[in-house]
Parts: structure tokens; C-alpha cells; sequence
């Protein structure tokens, strides 16, 4: 279970610590080309959104994974962040508080 509450209602829990999982995504040459013909026409760059989708799956799932070892039910205050690496390279990390349920 994620949620971005910091409760589980009508559940108590005990907190076995901090997860967290993040990637680092680069743009791709093609898709600065078609990001720079739709800044001249206007409406959203497809191609960043599918690669930032994707790159919050995939903290997502490191994420998970890092509780699932904690022994986790469930993941509270679930957050994301982001940040830029260099100029064309983001970071997108998510973390929450992993935690079991009783």
C-alpha cells in the first residue's frame, strides 16, 4: 500500500525506517528536435512527459522494492522530488516512510 498520508486510518503501524528510490533520465537528441518544433506551435512535449512517466515508475519501484526487504506492508508520506543532474539529465527520486501494518 502507498499512500501520501502520513496514517493509515483506523490502522496502527510500526515504522521500520526511511525508502526511498530514484533514477537519473536523459534527454534523447530526437526528442530535444520534436520538443524544439513544438515550442514553435505550442502544446504539451509528449516526449518529456513519457520519459519523466517513466522515470517516476521506475523510483517507484526501486522504492518498493527497498521496503519490500524492510518487511513492509505499506509505504506512508509518499513524496517526489526532482532535480536537475546536468543540463538534459533529471534525477526523480521518491521516498516515503515504509511501514507494517498490525
Amino acid at each position: 500500500m502507498l499512500t501520501t498520508t502520513d496514517t493509515v486510518p483506523g490502522r496502527e503501524f510500526e515504522v521500520l525506517g526511511l525508502v526511498r528510490g530514484s533514477t537519473v533520465r536523459a534527454k534523447h537528441i530526437g526528442s530535444d528536435i520534436v520538443a524544439g518544433l513544438r515550442n514553435l506551435v505550442g502544446g504539451e512535449v509528449k516526449e518529456y512527459a513519457a520519459l519523466m512517466a517513466g522515470a517516476r515508475e521506475q523510483a517507484l519501484d526501486r522504492m518498493k522494492a527497498e521496503a519490500e526487504k524492510l518487511g513492509a506492508d505499506a509505504v506512508i508520506a509518499l513524496r517526489f522530488e526532482t532535480s536537475t543532474i546536468t543540463q538534459g539529465a533529471s534525477e526523480i527520486l521518491a521516498y516515503g516512510t515504509a511501514v507494517r501494518l498490525r
